[in-house]
């Protein structure tokens, strides 16, 4: 299909015979006032709030590195919270050992309990966004690796949400999710069983250790007696410094997914301004008038 474009009857006035008149040249086109019309008077941008330029919904794969920006941020805030909750429970167990020999300030005491108390308020409030954020990725991140691989997923998003909501049973699903995200990622063929590489073993390892530990430490906490209250000091120390550990290597897991279902065209990475101009003849100055000057 051809399209012509031709003008309207009557646009041009035509002369006799059905000619069209010429006019002469009168000089390029002038304007009573500024016209309004032409590009806004702003920096050179990506399209991305230009309406019609890109979609209104960005593409799975778009939302995959925007999501994993705020989920790694937030795993680094809990990684550092664990780590000050696991010192302060430390310094808790040096004031116990202390207590054997003497009294202590009452004050010590009570700073110390602050710690205690602050770190672990803390440290769950921001674990449950950094869980909430890494399962919203890993939602968005299985629908990329989907477009990508041009298969679905093994799981619905009923069992997935179940699989990964559930305590203890999430234990088992998030490594089988993550090991099925990285299969697809990769491109590997649909009809072979997902193998895990060796950092989602590692961080399958660590995350059902600290998931048992924690809850061992739960319970360990309804013993009553001073040796049953310094046991528990110590299994809590170690289990800060685990979720520690899951927080960074769910970093690293996030970020190599990444790679692999959106990676950085390397050509965008280029900075958008002039370095150097050369053979260009210098610009003419504007003459400056002096301050106050009203000519």
């Amino acid at each position: 299909m051809t399209w012509v474009a031709t003008p309207p009857p009557g646009a041009y006035p035509r002369g006799r015979g059905g000619q069209r008149r010429r006019r002469p040249y009168a000089g390029p086109p002038a304007y009573p006032t500024p016209p309004r019309w032409g590009f806004p008077s702003v920096a050179w941008r990506w399209p991305t709030s230009v309406p019609g330029a890109r979609p209104e919904v960005p593409a799975a794969v778009d939302r995959v590195r925007y999501i994993a920006k705020h989920a790694v941020a937030m795993l680094w805030l809990l990684a550092g919270l664990a780590v000050v909750a696991a010192g302060s429970e430390i310094w808790r167990y040096v004031l116990l050992l202390r207590s054997r020999y003497g009294a202590l300030s009452s004050g010590v005491v009570a700073t110390s309990d602050t710690f205690v108390y602050a770190g672990a308020i803390l440290a769950l409030a921001v674990g449950a966004l950094a869980v909430a954020l890494t399962i919203w990725w890993l939602y968005v991140a299985r629908l990329a690796a989907a477009e990508v691989a041009g298969y679905q997923p093994g799981r619905t998003d009923k069992q997935f949400f179940w699989g990964m909501l559930i305590p203890g049973i999430n234990l088992v699903v998030a490594g089988s999710v993550f090991a099925e995200l990285e299969h697809a990622a990769e491109r590997r063929d649909p009809d072979d069983r997902p193998k895990p590489g060796k950092l989602v073993k590692w961080w399958w390892g660590l995350w059902v250790a600290d998931g048992l530990l924690m809850a061992f430490t739960i319970a360990w906490r309804f013993r009553g007696g001073v040796q049953a209250q310094a046991d528990g000091v110590v299994l809590a120390t170690v289990t800060d410094l685990l979720g520690a550990a899951v927080a960074v290597l769910t970093i690293l897991l996030i970020r190599r997914l990444v790679k692999l279902l959106a990676p950085i065209d390397a050509a965008a990475l280029r900075p958008m301004r002039v370095v150097k101009v050369t053979d260009a003849p210098p610009p003419e100055l504007r003459a400056t008038r002096a301050f106050g000057s009203t000519r």
